[in-house]
């Protein structure tokens, strides 16, 4: 099975953007992290970042006939696109969303999520460890899928 990773706008500049609340591991530790958490899933891993709105709808929508689940990280995106929950909507692939840091205790313009209208689950406020979680659940949930 194949899954694509989605991370959002300045996610690639972890471990200097806000480590209080992000922490001090850099983009290239999570991207080692997630290949090493799908490897022992069995899952092949297609990983994405970009700070472009219209790169993660054109991720989103060449996965279509291709990947089996999306793990997405909309970042800023979260609470602003409709055009990434549209894109997650028209593709049906199963899609769980993560945030490394707790959102639901931020800033209020952070309480909604676009994208997460659109996922099966979410997991928030785990740092590193809620791509993990992402990862095994989509496992289960696409083998639930095959089984029915």
């Amino acid at each position: 099975m194949k899954i694509l990773i989605i991370n959002g706008p300045n996610l690639n500049m972890l471990g200097l953007r806000e480590p209080d609340i992000y922490g001090r591991r850099d983009f290239h530790a999570l991207e080692d992290f997630i290949r090493g958490a799908c490897r022992d899933q069995g899952f092949e891993a297609e990983l994405f970042q970009s700070n472009h709105e219209g790169a993660i709808v054109d991720a989103i929508q060449g996965a279509y006939g291709r990947i089996d689940g999306i793990v997405i990280n909309p970042a800023a995106y979260t609470h602003t696109s409709v055009a990434i929950l549209d894109a997650l909507k028209a593709v049906g692939i199963p899609a769980v969303e993560v945030h490394l840091s707790d959102v639901t205790k931020r800033e209020s313009f952070r309480q909604i999520s676009y994208a997460g209208m659109a996922c099966v689950k979410s997991y928030i406020g785990l740092g590193f460890e809620g791509y993990r979680q992402a990862i095994l659940f989509l496992k289960d949930y696409l083998k639930g899928r095959e089984n029915t």
